[in-house]
């Protein structure tokens, strides 16, 4: 079996986020980047399968050579390869296209994205890459197996806990209490050093999208106190101030 997982690398949350050039850029300057959690999530439970019933498992991620030292810890957690398409990650849809391009070259049986990434929080690329490549999605799961060809999650919905089941070749994506991700150890980093990291030109399409300037969300006010005793001042402050109701 050949898994693709589908990786963002993204800031570490504790991050202070800042802009440059006239607040027109994400200043990388002194952030840490690490694997995307949920992302993370998906390689562990990807190994793990593998590991049960033989095959590979490949990361891949859309992004510049600066991302590589991130995915070199991928390969340290233990995947056979990675693949890192060379261009900026515009937004879903084109990170979405240049990871089905690859998909469609490259025989997998089955795509294992992460639910969103920590960043920008869109959860588009696997559904995404589902609808390109006419595949099967099966969205945010938190057990994940495969058996005979056909894969077998579970996932929860309101109200409960709802079973799944689809036949190969498959999308999925993963959510938190699919597994304990690894943490890799000294020999899987020095494995790491050898595997093969390649990286293929991007696919010119899919970029429609265009920034104009970020900024940050305004800062929160202060908490205001509201005795015990007097839930009218609450109602009135809800229901006139806040328009809640």
């Amino acid at each position: 079996m050949k898994i693709l997982v589908c990786m963002s690398v993204v800031p570490d949350t504790t991050t202070k986020i800042t802009f440059t050039d006239n607040d027109t850029k994400f200043n990388t300057e002194g952030v840490q980047f690490i694997i995307n959690p949920y992302d993370e999530l998906a390689l562990t439970r990807a190994l793990e399968i593998t590991e049960a019933q033989g095959g590979s498992v490949t990361v891949i991620h859309v992004g510049p050579a600066s991302s590589d030292a991130v995915i070199r810890k991928a390969l340290a957690i233990g995947a056979q390869e990675a693949i890192r398409v060379d261009s900026e990650a515009y937004d879903g849809m084109y990170v979405a296209g240049q990871i089905s391009s690859v998909v469609k070259d490259g025989d997998f049986d089955l795509v294992l994205t992460g639910r969103e990434s920590i960043d920008y929080n869109g959860g588009q690329v696997g559904p995404l890459v589902s609808a390109m490549l006419d595949w099967p999605l099966i969205n945010v799961v938190m057990e994940l197996d495969v058996e005979n060809g056909e894969v077998k999650a579970t996932r929860d919905i309101d109200g409960g806990r709802e079973e799944l089941s689809a036949a190969l070749p498959c999308v999925v994506s993963a959510q938190k209490d699919l597994c304990e991700p690894r943490i890799p150890n000294m020999r899987g980093i020095m494995q790491a050093r050898s595997k093969p990291l390649n990286v293929v030109p991007a696919q010119d399409r899919y970029n429609n999208t265009s920034y104009k300037s970020y900024e940050l969300p305004p800062a929160k006010s202060g908490v205001r106190m509201i005795d015990a005793e007097n839930a009218e001042e609450l109602i009135d402050i809800l229901y006139n101030e806040k328009k809640l109701f």
